[in-house]
């Protein structure tokens, strides 16, 4: 059974077999957790990003790590927030499906997602919270390699958001 947990502090720091980064479609780089991330992990970071091309909205790709302690980064590209009616909550479900299944085809144990589209793209911290929660239970429920999945909040608010939506869902 795979343990889900919730923690808070710095994504960057924690010691799993991936980190999610909540990337844009170039993978160049950019503010928020994105931005830490390519910070942490180097210069190496952007250019295996690079060479890769770039990744659509509610896709996945994967590259090593580097400086992090985590192994791998899987980059995946959140929706912007238009409102709730242009495909958003499929779309960050599709984001969190595709780097777990990626997970999965690497053969990962442990895994952590920060809250992906609640930066600058806008995404309502609780309804997000809700799509993450849902979409990672239901995909873990298919015979998962993943032994943890974390819940990476960077602050305060965040965490008992998704603690609250981790316990009642």
């Amino acid at each position: 059974m795979t343990e889900l947990e919730v923690f808070e502090g710095d994504i960057t720091t924690l010691k799993v077999d991936a980190i999610v980064n909540a990337a844009n479609e170039a993978l160049a780089g950019g503010g928020g957790v994105d931005g830490a991330i390519h910070s942490a992990a180097g210069p190496e970071l952007l250019q295996a990003c690079r060479s890769i091309g770039g990744c659509p909205t509610g896709e996945a790709v994967i590259t090593p790590g580097f400086k992090l302690p985590s192994a791998n980064v899987i980059h995946t590209v959140g929706p912007i927030w238009r409102g709730g009616q242009s495909g958003e909550p499929e779309l960050l479900a599709s984001c969190y499906r595709a780097s777990i299944q990626l997970a999965e085809t690497h053969g990962l144990r442990s895994i952590a997602f920060p809250s992906i589209s609640t930066g600058v793209y806008g995404y309502p911290l609780e309804e997000a919270a809700a799509v993450a929660v849902r979409t990672v239970r239901n995909a873990i429920n298919k015979a998962s390699t993943l032994e943890k999945v974390i819940f990476c909040c960077y602050d305060h608010r965040a965490f008992n958001v998704y603690r609250e939506t981790l316990n009642s869902k």
